[in-house]
């Protein structure tokens, strides 16, 4: 199958120029895709044009990451409602330096092969690029009324904040990027996000215009949740590829909790399954769909791709402490950085740790910590046999805490019911 027939079908082209196919199929193509240094690591959302370039390279190309250090600088009005605040130099370089280390992860940039990856920084190509000879060597060759007919321009015109002439000079910026690659790097293909389509046509009428040369394009729809919830946010913000900011359990955790209908379709564009592979686990799966065959798959897959195979095994691990009927072992198990990334969200209690020295009397250690209302309903709940501690059933005969019950020697996990839980912290 094609590089683009593989795309079409895993729902990764939404806009493709007429003849693209037919130069990916003839020849070893290179292409590039930008990354905006907004921050010192990327997102999820990021991971669709990361595997874009990774597909290009499986399939024989050269694929180029820009990371946008100048254009980092002018803010991109694609997609937004207003002008967003510019970084200093100083924290654009920090991202930029982020943003290179992670794509070096999912990209071959090292191997002696003529379709290895490089990184380039349109930073290099800008910062001696005087204003005048801006205008007169990319502006004089697009028209104003061509730059207006852009939807990112006309939306922000007909929104009531504008647009700064600095946003409205973007898709030049941009399209000066593609001219300079192909130029220099003879680089005939650009790839984005479907938002990214006028920019990056601005790119190859640029060509055009310049150098009478032809340049070719395709975009991948924008992903979306089949709820209607915007795709890579939680209700702690952004899921992250760095493990510091979205710790690599709470990354699988967001895979595994997908709905089915997202998971047939996110599975196609998040992993590098063949397409019979992919076929065979949605046939299965929609059998027992209770059995969430798909989400488990799809989880395992990225969270390798991303983190490694190491951290999906302890996600799964982490996953049967408080979804699964994992033994006190493996909670024991875990180091304190470990455990928290476990229990992240979960409701947490400090007590002094002196009450437990000569034991914290059960009832009463239910009550204060307000895991229970009362010492009535912390004894029904205990008579009932409703309360666990550090994954153990209590039975008849445990009637205190002590620093015994401390994992890690600082805290107690108390489990009421099935699925609430509760850390509690010495100090």
């Amino acid at each position: 199958m094609s590089l683009i027939a593989d795309l079409r079908w895993r729902g990764m082209i939404q806009d493709i120029m007429p003849g693209t196919e037919e130069l990916l199929n003839k020849e070893m193509v290179s292409g590039y895709i930008g990354f905006d240094p907004t921050s010192d690591s990327l997102h999820i959302g990021s991971l669709v044009p990361i595997l874009l370039l990774v597909h290009l390279q499986k399939a024989g190309h050269k694929p180029y990451a820009l990371v946008g250090g100048a254009t980092g600088m002018v803010g991109d009005p694609s997609g937004k409602s207003e002008e967003r605040n510019l970084l200093s130099e100083e924290a654009l370089q920090r991202n930029q330096a982020g943003v290179q280390k992670q794509l070096s992860k999912f990209l071959d940039f090292n191997s002696v092969a003529v379709n290895k990856a490089e990184m380039v920084n349109n930073y290099d190509w800008f910062k001696d690029f005087s204003f005048l000879h801006f205008i007169r060597d990319v502006g004089k060759h697009i028209t104003v009324n061509y730059m207006m007919s852009k939807d990112s321009v006309k939306k922000r015109l007909e929104g009531e904040t504008g647009m700064s002439f600095t946003e409205f000079t973007y898709q030049l910026v941009q399209g000066y990027d593609f001219y300079w690659l192909y130029q220099n790097k003879n680089c005939k293909l650009q790839m984005g996000g479907s938002d990214q389509w006028g920019n990056i046509v601005t790119g190859t009428e640029l060509i055009r215009r310049k150098t009478a040369g032809e340049a070719f394009a395709f975009t991948c729809p924008l992903i979306t949740k089949a709820d209607g919830g915007k795709f890579g946010k939680t209700e702690k913000g952004n899921v992250w590829l760095d493990a510091d900011k979205t710790s690599p359990y709470q990354f699988y955790q967001f895979w595994l909790n997908a709905s089915d209908e997202d998971a047939i379709k996110w599975i196609k564009i998040f992993t590098l399954l063949p397409q019979e592979v992919i076929e065979s686990l949605i046939a299965t799966h929609l059998t027992a769909p209770h059995e969430r065959l798909l989400q488990k798959k799809l989880a395992e897959e990225i969270t390798c791709f991303v983190h490694s195979k190491a951290d999906y095994d302890f996600a799964v691990k982490a996953s049967d402490i408080l979804f699964g009927n994992a033994a006190t072992e493996v909670l024991t198990s875990l180091n304190e950085s470990q455990l928290l990334q476990v229990m992240e969200g979960v409701p947490t209690v400090e007590i002094n740790r002196s009450m437990l020295t000569a034991g914290y009397d059960l009832v009463s250690f239910l009550s204060d910590t307000a895991i229970l209302p009362s010492k009535g309903e912390a004894k029904k709940m205990l008579q009932a046999g409703g309360i666990a501690i550090n994954k153990v059933k209590l039975n008849p005969e445990k009637t205190a805490v002590d620093e015994t019950d401390l994992l890690q020697g600082k805290y107690i996990l108390v489990q009421k019911g099935k699925k609430n839980y509760f850390l509690v912290k010495t100090v």
